[in-house]
C-alpha cells in the first residue's frame, strides 16, 4: 500500500483468535494489516491460530500467513507482552503449556485483570463444548458446508462493495436466521458465563464460535473476540479497563470508529470499515 499506516490509537489489551493460518479462508492480509497498526501493552492471542487440522486434510501455507507469524514475534521483541491461549484446531501447542517461546507465553487459561480491576477468564472455548448440545444437521454444516457458504459470502462482498454497501456476512446471517444455531450460540454463552461463576470472576473472554459479541449473561459479563475468517474482529480493552469490540473489513489507513458498547454491538456486523 503506497500509503503510509496509521496507528489504530494505544489500546490496554487487544484479544483476538480464530486466525486459522493454514486455512485457505482465513483473512491473513486483514490481520497482518491491523498488526502493524496496533498500539497495545498485551496482545492475547486465544486459540485457533494456526488450523492444524485445516493443515492434515490439505497442505496450505502461503507467504502471507508466514508473514503473520513474524508480525506476531516482532511484536513480542518490541516488548509488547504476548499470551498464547491454544485452541482446539491448534491442540498440540498445549503440550507447551507453561513454557515461554520467543517471548510468547503460553497458557491454558488464564485470569485477565483489566484496569479498572474487573477480573475475566480467558479461554479458547472449547472447554465448553461439551455443555452444548445440538442439531446434528448443524454440525453436519459446520464440517462439510462451510468452505462453500465462506465462498458465497465472498463473491456477495465483492458485489456489495462494487455497489458501495458495507460488509454483510452470510454465515453470520444463518448463525442469526436458524434457531438451532441460535440456540447453541446461547447455550455456549451460558456454560462460558457458568465457569467464570464458579470461580468467582466478572466475567469471560472466548473465541471458538466465530460470533463477536459483549453481553451480560446470567450475572457475568460474556465477551467473545470472534475471528478473522468471517468477522475480522477483535476485543479490545482501552486504558480505563472498558471492553468493546472493533472490525477490520479494510486496510483503510484512516483509523475507524469504535463499537464501545454492548448496545452499539447489536448492529455491528452491517458496520463496514472501509474508507
Amino acid at each position: 500500500m503506497a500509503q503510509e499506516m496509521q496507528s489504530m490509537g494505544r489500546v490496554r489489551t487487544v484479544f483476538i483468535s480464530d486466525v486459522h493460518l493454514g486455512f485457505r479462508g482465513c483473512q491473513a492480509a486483514l490481520l497482518l494489516d491491523f498488526l502493524r497498526r496496533v498500539d497495545t501493552a498485551t496482545l492475547v492471542l486465544v486459540g485457533d491460530i494456526v488450523d492444524l487440522w485445516s493443515l492434515r486434510r490439505s497442505f496450505y501455507w502461503p507467504s502471507l500467513h508466514q508473514e503473520v507469524l513474524r508480525e506476531i514475534l516482532a511484536i513480542a521483541r518490541r516488548g509488547t507482552t504476548v499470551i498464547y491461549v491454544p485452541g482446539n484446531h491448534d491442540e498440540e501447542f498445549r503440550a507447551l503449556c507453561g513454557a515461554s517461546l520467543e517471548g510468547i507465553q503460553v497458557r491454558r487459561d488464564f485470569v485477565h485483570e483489566t484496569a479498572n480491576g474487573q477480573r475475566y477468564l480467558v479461554v479458547h472455548g472449547d472447554e465448553f463444548d461439551g455443555n452444548v448440545k445440538f442439531a446434528g444437521w448443524l454440525k453436519w454444516i459446520g464440517e462439510h458446508l462451510y468452505d462453500f457458504i465462506l465462498w458465497i459470502s465472498r463473491s456477495v462482498q465483492q458485489i456489495r462493495h462494487r455497489f458501495g454497501y458495507g460488509y454483510w456476512s452470510l454465515s453470520n446471517w444463518i448463525k442469526d436466521q436458524v434457531p438451532d444455531a441460535r440456540r447453541y450460540i446461547g447455550r455456549f454463552e451460558q456454560a462460558a458465563a457458568a465457569a467464570a461463576t464458579r470461580l468467582g470472576l466478572d466475567g469471560v473472554i472466548c473465541g471458538h464460535i466465530h460470533h463477536p459479541g459483549i453481553r451480560e449473561v446470567e450475572g457475568v459479563r460474556y465477551c467473545n473476540d470472534g475471528d478473522w475468517v468471517e468477522n475480522c474482529s477483535m476485543l479490545c480493552e482501552d486504558m480505563s479497563g472498558q471492553m468493546y469490540i472493533r472490525f477490520h473489513h479494510s486496510a483503510a489507513v484512516e483509523p475507524v470508529p469504535l463499537i464501545s458498547s454492548v448496545a452499539e454491538f447489536s448492529g455491528a456486523r452491517a458496520y463496514d470499515e472501509a474508507a
